[in-house]
């Protein structure tokens, strides 16, 4: 399902080009990617770790695929990947004879980080900027260790839909024994905005049409960035500031296709930040060109196809009509727990088996999402320096017949399926 030309033992001569572009002059350059000094001996009170594997996808910029590869781990970073190396001495050598290994999977819609005690809203107000989703972090809860026991190792976790501007999402890990603060990586992490459809249901009096809703989003933004520009502090508009000024992204819910035209018009147009739209769902494809001219990334979810299609009333892949224009950046969604967490998979497979290119859909659930999200240096990608999120599977990423046998998460195995699928 997983096809790309570059799934062949690529040639040394290339191994080496490409180790020369990622600023390396380790001199086993030819063999692996690698950080200086990757491949030294373990030091006192170091750890490490080798993870030799049929197929190794790095999901970098180079697309490399190493069959067979393997990923080196120092502590909690990767330190090199490429085709068979010697191990450096003392480090552990995980052999996983018939497996593919990948990053960890990421998810920009999820609404698992409370375990399972529903999702969060604040009624009063038709906008809340400053509310925060991580208050309500429940650190290793059933539902985050169904996600990683899926290969889903990265999450955005997010307040619900009740209202217009919900609040603001916390980056997390799913680790499945470690407290707040070891598992999160930013907090907050990004916005939170409901454009059309779930707020319109209890909104009442202006909230009650999209054009009522749309008024409430511009009158919030223009105050934030007329705080900016006057260089005056609010504390409850600080973090839509920050997304004024781009350091933090905002993930847009909106369906249909008035909905996603009037997003990309409002959050690539009138404000220029760094927006995905989120759903895209429906009949939302049919503006699937609009999307992409605007420079919008879409993170589609949980619906990828449409039964009520207009055209040849056939069933319609909607990622498949989103990438077949070119949207930037795309990326799949649970909004867990509607689809389990752990199907993020079967969200591509899907997506996949409607028409979507299978490669760009492993794409869309590791590096794109985290390009996205801006967090691209840490997660989404096999490279070294980055974070030792890493999945091994009996097979391709897409099938559902490749169980996950194996999940660490910053270097530390976090699921087993011999010691853990009991659980499950």
């Amino acid at each position: 399902m997983v096809a790309h030309p570059s799934a062949r033992v690529l040639v040394p001569c290339l191994l080496a080009l490409a180790a020369c572009r990622a600023g390396t002059s380790d001199p086993r350059e030819g063999a692996a990617l690698a950080v200086r000094g990757a491949f030294a001996p373990l030091g006192p009170g170091e750890t490490g770790f080798v993870v030799r594997a049929d197929k190794v996808f790095t999901m970098d910029a180079e697309d490399h695929v190493f069959a067979p590869g393997m990923v080196l781990v120092r502590g909690h970073k990767i330190a090199a990947v490429g085709a068979p190396f010697e191990p450096p001495e003392g480090f552990e050598v995980v052999d996983c004879p018939g497996a593919w290994l990948t990053p960890g999977s990421v998810d920009l819609h999820t609404h698992i980080h409370a375990g399972g005690f529903g999702d969060i809203n604040d009624m009063v107000l038709p906008v809340n900027p400053e509310y925060r989703s991580s208050a309500t972090v429940v650190p290793g809860n059933p539902e985050i260790q169904r996600a990683v026991a899926g290969g889903v190792t990265t999450l955005f976790g997010i307040p619900g839909s009740g209202t217009s501007l919900s609040g603001a999402g916390v980056l997390y890990k799913s680790k499945q024994n470690s407290g707040y603060e070891a598992g999160v990586l930013h907090d907050p992490g990004g916005i939170k905005v409901a454009q059309d459809s779930n707020p319109q249901r209890g909104a009442g009096d202006l909230g009650a049409s999209r054009a009522g809703l749309a008024w409430i989003l511009e009158d919030v933004n223009d105050k934030a960035r007329a705080a900016n520009a006057q260089g005056r502090r609010d504390p409850g508009l600080e973090n839509l500031m920050k997304v004024h000024t781009r350091e933090l992204p905002i993930l847009i819910h909106t369906a249909g296709s008035d909905g996603v035209t009037n997003t990309s018009r409002m959050w690539r147009g009138r404000y220029p930040v760094r927006s995905v739209l989120s759903h895209g769902c429906f009949d939302a494809w049919k503006c699937a060109e609009f999307v992409a001219r605007m420079g919008m990334p879409a993170n589609n979810g949980p619906r990828t196809i449409e039964f009520m299609s207009s055209r040849n009333g056939r069933i319609t892949g909607i990622t498949k009509e989103y990438a077949d224009v070119g949207v930037p950046l795309l990326s799949i969604n649970t909004d867990s727990p509607v689809v389990p967490q752990e199907e993020l998979f079967l969200q591509a497979a899907m997506s996949a088996r409607y028409g979507a290119d299978g490669y760009l859909m492993l794409r869309a659930m590791t590096i794109h999402p985290a390009i996205a999200f801006g967090i691209d240096d840490r997660v989404g990608s096999l490279e070294p320096g980055k974070d030792a999120d890493l999945v091994v599977r009996r097979g391709d990423p897409l099938d559902p017949r490749a169980a996950v046998e194996r999940v660490w998460i910053d270097g530390c195995i976090e699921y087993d399926r011999v010691r853990d699928g009991q659980k499950f």
